[in-house]
């Protein structure tokens, strides 16, 4: 059997050029079979590469593999296909760049028996940010610290090191420089709503009613509709208008405008960092969020700064309040987005697979700043995760469970949520 490595690579290290170098042959001497070896990237990095090659120029591998364009699958059923294509290439090794993350609790364990089963005849290199994720069947686990390749432990050496805990923040969130008014209590109401497209049905009668100040995750498998859910609160989805959904006391469609909903829900999910790329500070990305603007077009008041730099305490970035936001570690950047939602105090917040690609002390970290918002606020949270994250403490959970007549939605405390 093949030696297989799990790497894990810091926040200050570039995880891209590490992959580059491996696939070139560039560590002979840490990795000798891999010598003259042809590897493949199964990594969103590829997934990206080869959607974007669909639309730029008709080169359609994975739409054909799945059978549909691969954009209308969910990140999970894309990443599917993308190690079904992968493995049809007949690889000599395989980078798996956080192989589990987007995939639901079924779809773990199947990657896994997959994986187990490959690894007699094909090599891999796991880069994984969490411990728990780290592959069974791995033989040496390796740091990489400011782009030098350190540590070389056994599974067993390294799963016996302790991990830094996260630390709390003694700083109470500021109160918003922006007051709401006519809020109801009941923020979001679904009334045995139903979704359906073409033939596909998606959803079916879900029953859900989120109110001021409480904590929710929403879960279910690939594909099971909770993006349909999501864009039904959120978005502009089409198929929520004539249902009984009720967003802020209204109806959906009776008049509202899409931004006059967004105007009231902060929302965050990691893609979001790809849409600032201007050169703004740290200080100003959070001030931004009261104007809901791609960074910053207009000179603060001084309590809108006051208020931008108290939030930097909270999340302990205050000395780095000049720091340019893309020099920033990611976790650091995931913050600073979350504080940029939270500034005015809306209703809702949004939280859509916040701690994906995160390491265990990071996403520890994001889960107190979660929790202090939860309990210091009144605002309502809805988290969506497969992951039961550690030390995280939702209230309720609607698990979405997938039937042939649509997802059905099953309501429970979050303490019977197996994760």
């Amino acid at each position: 059997m093949p030696n297989h490595y799990a790497i894990q690579i810091t926040d200050h290290s570039d995880k891209d050029s590490c992959i580059r170098a491996i696939l070139k042959g560039a560590y002979a001497d840490l990795f000798p079979g891999l010598t003259n070896k042809t590897g493949v990237l199964f990594s969103t990095i590829t997934l990206r590469k080869l959607i974007q090659e669909e639309y730029q120029h008709e080169q359609m591998t994975l739409s054909s593999m799945a059978g549909k364009d691969i954009l209308t699958k969910s990140s999970g059923e894309q990443m599917k296909v993308l190690f079904t294509f992968l493995l049809s290439l007949q690889p000599d090794f395989m980078i798996l760049d956080n192989p589990l993350d987007c995939l639901d609790v079924a779809s773990v364990k199947a990657m896994k028996e997959k994986l187990q089963s490959l690894s007699a005849s094909m090599q891999f290199i796991q880069i994984f940010n969490r411990r728990a994720d780290i592959l069974s069947f791995i033989t040496q686990v390796i740091e990489v610290e400011d782009n030098q390749f350190s540590t070389i432990q056994t599974l067993a050496e390294y799963q016996t090191k302790q991990t830094e805990t996260a630390t709390t923040n003694i700083y109470q969130i500021p109160a918003s420089p922006h007051a709401y008014i006519t809020i109801p209590e009941v923020l979001i109401e679904m009334k045995d709503v139903s979704v359906s497209y073409h033939e596909k049905k998606v959803l079916r009668n879900i029953n859900w009613k989120i109110q001021r100040g409480e904590f929710w995750q929403l879960v279910g498998p690939n594909g099971s509709g909770k993006t349909t859910l999501l864009s039904m609160i959120y978005g502009n989805n089409t198929k929520a208008y004539g249902q009984e959904i009720y967003i802020f006391g209204r109806k959906k469609g009776s008049g509202e405008s899409v931004w006059d909903i967004k105007e009231k829900i902060g929302y965050f999910a990691p893609t979001i960092t790809d849409f600032f790329s201007r050169r703004n500070t740290v200080l100003q990305m959070v001030v931004s969020g009261l104007y809901d603007t791609v960074g910053l077009y207009q000179k603060p008041s001084h309590l809108e700064k006051k208020t931008a730099e108290e939030w930097l305490q909270v999340i302990g970035l205050f000395d780095e309040k000049d720091a340019p936001f893309q020099q920033i570690s990611l976790v650091k950047q995931r913050m600073v987005l979350i504080a940029r939602a939270m500034i005015k105090h809306p209703p809702v917040l949004i939280l859509d697979e916040p701690s994906t690609g995160l390491n265990d002390q990071s996403a520890a970290l994001l889960s107190q700043l979660i929790n202090k918002i939860a309990k210091e606020t009144n605002t309502a949270i809805l988290y969506v995760s497969h992951r039961k994250e550690p030390g995280l403490s939702p209230e309720q959970v609607l698990e979405l469970h997938v039937t042939e007549e649509g997802s059905v939605g099953v309501t429970k405390f979050f303490d019977s949520f197996a994760g």
